[in-house]
């Protein structure tokens, strides 16, 4: 499906730009873009329809919720196709599910091509217990926990994106933001897994939460009041739209080709490295990680997208420029490039987890 001048002026908006809980998104979508609430709610239907849009959901500050990580695995070459399946169809608690291609065959952590995102309830496994029985299933014969230690960029926004020229960047380098861990009541924790879920057509209306609130036995400005406290606790994220940019390929949308950065620097200087790389309008992801042992030590990851490698490789050559001129060494770097890729949230019910384990009799 083609966007047309009106998708992208709703999506410019929609992917990425309603931070926190909005009881009435659509009306804020449609304030800020200055289009009729009915027509973004129609556009909207109509791209989830045909594919060009896989989900609206509310995002949640899913670092402060469980335990989590980025995920790297080993395998053999005629086992990636069968462990991407496995995951996508055994493990809710994996999100992405990405294989990559190092542009440096020789570069450290090069035969690590599957990667993951990976949630798990806080109390009841670890990340690395959980890998492992992740690995048993999917034959990995490595695998490499790149938890978060600070956060610079999360926002998606390939629309708004993508006019950007290499080097744009914001007026002030982010604040890191660790992560943190509210504890939450029963209560809170039904409408936060509530909120979560996927958007489905027909709830797609100027008061999308109405439902969700009545299946918890719940008024709309009960769940609401809750919800606005989630966010003020900082467990909310945007209310957001996501274009399907790995099958959707349109160069007013910015997408196309997609580039993991690595970059190790030394000790010390992980934070203002974060945040210099994190200010570069580009970076959809920045993140101080650690584990990145197998990978020349890089502590600072984050993804890029462009209408092709060329915009992609452009963008990180800025940054390299910008951190040389900052003054902060880079002792070694690397681009891991998207081939396959399925984009979709973790579960994060503590419920659904000690089902999982039960089912996998662990």
């Amino acid at each position: 499906m083609e966007l047309t001048d009106i998708d992208l002026q709703i999506l410019a908006v929609a992917e990425d730009c309603l931070t926190g809980f909005h009881a009435h998104p659509f009306d804020e979508i449609a304030a800020r873009c200055g289009v009729p609430a009915d027509v973004v709610l129609n556009r909207l239907r109509a791209l989830l329809a045909s594919g060009a849009v896989r989900r609206i959901r509310q995002t949640l500050h899913t670092t402060g919720l469980a335990d989590g990580a980025l995920i790297a695995w080993a395998l053999p070459p005629e086992r990636e196709q069968s462990a991407c399946e496995w995951l996508r169809r055994h493990d809710p608690f994996t999100g992405h599910i990405v294989l990559r291609s190092c542009d440096t065959p020789e570069s450290p952590g090069a035969h690590y091509r599957l990667w993951t995102t990976l949630k798990v309830p806080t109390g009841y496994s670890s990340v690395s217990e959980h890998c492992n029985i992740l690995a048993r299933h999917i034959g990995a014969t490595a695998f490499a926990p790149l938890p978060v230690v600070g956060m610079f960029a999360l926002s998606v926004g390939h629309v708004r994106r993508a006019g950007l020229k290499p080097g744009d960047k914001l007026p002030e380098p982010p604040r890191m933001q660790r992560p943190a861990r509210p504890v939450l009541s029963e209560r809170e924790w039904q409408v936060l897994l509530a909120l979560k879920e996927s958007l489905q057509p027909h709830e797609l209306t100027r008061s999308p939460w109405v439902a969700r609130a009545q299946a918890l036995g719940m008024s709309h400005e009960q769940f609401c009041t809750i919800a606005t406290e989630l966010d003020d606790r900082g467990a909310i994220g945007r209310f957001a739209t996501f274009l399907d940019h790995t099958r959707h390929r349109d160069e007013r949308s910015g997408t196309g080709a997609a580039g993991l950065f690595h970059w190790a620097v030394p000790a010390g200087f992980e934070q203002r490295a974060g945040a210099e790389c994190g200010r570069h309008i580009c970076m959809t992801h920045c993140y101080w990680r650690s584990g990145g042992e197998p990978f020349g030590g890089a502590q600072i990851m984050g993804v890029t997208h462009a209408p092709t490698r060329d915009g992609v490789r452009a963008h990180k050559a800025a940054i390299d420029s910008h951190l040389a001129t900052c003054g902060i060494p880079i002792l070694h770097t690397a681009t891991f490039w998207s081939e396959q890729a399925e984009i979709r949230p973790s579960e994060i019910s503590p419920l659904l987890y000690r089902e999982w384990r039960d089912k996998f009799k662990i």
